[in-house]
């Protein structure tokens, strides 16, 4: 018999929801601090410890219910962009709390924790429009968040749990083929850096990588979306490999276009604005002018993709510009690189080529999952699709 599903506001399956602290930061970790997220923590569902900071619990006490939990819900609460991503934290490594820019929100006990995750993400674009005020100091009204966002959930803990466990399993995945991932580029960076290190022919980047720049389409003659040709901007840059981006052009469009439909494997720099991302086309792609495609002149892209990662750093430092930091062709031309010997070379490609294959691999079937998991998401949240006769 299928179980009976319910459909309430927000506010009826919450039990706890807050902002967090504002803290008394501290620059190194001592015995009387932890950790405390805020808004550029949170991205993709996700939360990451890399940009938090630390509060000093000495100097301002944290009250026991605003220490981070696991599975927690996390809402960014400010911020012309960021107001209402949403994120549910697996796992807490050490004591943690939230920002005041920031939401935690508990379930009461008509809803598991992750259920209650999981249908918050399901509406996510609805909350994404709760943000209220002028630009820059928007706000999530707190108050619409509760009482506008319906949920439904089965009355069977049974059934959120086979629900959440199959959306779970499809999440856990993919945080593996990326966990994999990263182990096998650490594991070429570090032969890279060894046969690097050892190099004693010294010669210019552009002496053996040519630089070549993205267009702007004209859009009275071209189109952006519904294209074919994926068209990425910085923001699309993926490491190392970027599948998909937001924007797509038409054939005819990129006929009407500076821009080249580059091949996998090109090497992609992010020029303008956010200057230094490198990330490899893993389809054949199309580029806008804040980019520049770097390709071998006869060595190997991954080659490319190496050398340039030994160059960034210096060349961020060289960004300059009125508007917002750029780098020009002539800041690459005045680089100068380790070149690897033809053997050291051919070693290093014998090892790193099948690494970057699995790599590419692991990021393919990770956006089919992720695919697959946005689908099936507001589906299994609303009943329309029985979670017993699915199998994934």
């Amino acid at each position: 018999m299928k179980c009976k599903w319910q459909t309430v506001p927000l506010r009826d399956l919450v039990e706890y929801i807050s902002k967090g602290i504002a803290p008394s930061y501290a620059e190194n970790e001592t015995d009387t601090t932890i950790r405390v997220l805020n808004q550029k923590c949170n991205r993709n569902f996700q939360i990451s410890y890399e940009q938090s900071r630390l509060h000093d619990i000495s100097k301002k006490k944290v009250p026991n219910e605003k220490y981070i939990q696991k599975d927690d819900i996390l809402i960014n609460s400010t911020g012309t962009g960021t107001a209402g991503r949403i994120a549910q934290i697996k796992e807490v490594p050490c004591k943690t709390t939230v920002d005041g820019h920031m939401i935690i929100i508990r379930a009461n006990k008509k809803v598991t924790q992750r259920y209650l995750g999981y249908a918050l993400r399901a509406h996510q674009a609805e909350v994404l429009q709760l943000d209220e005020g002028s630009t820059g100091q928007t706000e999530l009204n707190r108050e619409r968040l509760l009482d506008e966002i319906l949920i439904s959930y089965p009355e069977s803990f049974d059934e959120q749990k086979r629900i959440t466990d199959l959306l779970g399993e499809l999440d856990d995945k993919i945080q593996l083929n990326k966990k994999v991932n990263e182990n096998l580029q650490q594991q070429a960076t570090a032969l890279f850096d060894s046969l690097y290190n050892n190099a004693d022919s010294g010669v210019s980047f552009t002496d053996i990588i040519q630089i070549l720049g993205g267009g702007t389409p004209k859009t009275k003659e071209s189109l952006y979306w519904n294209g074919n040709i994926p068209f990425f901007t910085p923001k699309d840059v993926g490491s190392p490999y970027t599948l998909t981006t937001e924007k797509t052009i038409t054939e005819d469009g990129l006929a009407h276009c500076n821009s080249h439909l580059y091949p996998p494997n090109t090497v992609f720099v992010t020029a303008r604005g956010t200057v230094g991302k490198v990330g490899m086309a893993g389809i054949p792609m199309a580029m806008n002018q804040s980019c520049y495609a770097l390709v071998g002149k006869e060595i190997h892209q991954l080659l490319v993709y190496f050398y340039t990662l030994k160059v960034v750093d210096r060349l961020k430092h060289k960004a300059s510009g009125a508007v917002f930091d750029a780098i020009t062709t002539r800041d690459f031309e005045s680089e100068e690189i380790m070149k690897l010997s033809d053997s050291a070379a051919e070693m290093f490609l014998n090892v790193a080529e099948p690494m970057y294959q699995a790599i590419l691999s692991n990021s393919v079937e990770n956006l089919r999952l992720a695919v697959l998991r946005d689908e099936l998401l507001p589906r299994l949240m609303s009943g329309e699709v029985d979670v017993s006769n699915l199998q994934v």
